[in-house]
């Protein structure tokens, strides 16, 4: 039996700091373009920034905009599963990584699961989220603090995130 779900706009971010990174996110990209019951909408530059937690390299970072009809459970799911695809392996809090993939926002939706809260719990505190999202997605509204990205932007030190790819790729490249 099949249940009619309405589409439903998705931020993600997205990071690599293990291997080639900035050819990861782009693969990262270009395999969520192609991931049944999601639309790429719009994707920000890769930026690159300073680690958070144990040292290690640099992270390419960037963010995505999805439309899926898929639950947020079942969107985590596909998440965790295309990590998987890219080698990632969960050794310890904030440790490197081949991909990471977070879901920040489905919808205006207010979620607190063990396994998933929404928004992203601690989006609203990292630049390396907020500038790639801020550029694709600045006037969405961050349902807990009901500030849009660009504002919530600015209220954070950005000075550890630069422009690490001038262009972003096009859809469907």
């Amino acid at each position: 039996m099949s249940i009619f779900v309405s589409a439903t706009p998705v931020a993600i971010a997205i990071g690599s700091n293990l291997g080639d990174s900035k050819a990861i996110v782009d693969a990262a990209i270009e395999r969520l373009a192609r991931t049944p019951k999601i639309r790429l909408d719009a994707y920000s530059h890769q930026y690159q920034t300073v680690a958070v937690g144990p040292p290690q390299p640099d992270y390419i970072n960037a963010c995505a905009l999805l439309t899926t009809t898929l639950e947020p459970l079942e969107l985590l799911q596909t998440l965790l599963t295309i990590e998987a695809q890219f080698g990632r392996i969960r050794r310890e809090r904030w440790g490197a990584r081949s991909l990471d993939l977070d879901l920040l926002l489905y919808g205006d939706v207010i979620l607190d699961l063990p396994q998933l809260q929404i928004p992203h719990p601690r989006m609203i505190d990292r630049a390396f989220v907020l500038v790639p999202l801020a550029e694709i997605a600045p006037d969405w509204i961050e349902p807990v603090s009901g500030q849009s990205i660009a504002t919530l932007a600015q209220a954070v030190d950005c000075s550890g995130v630069h422009l690490a790819q001038p262009q972003p790729l096009t859809p469907n490249s």
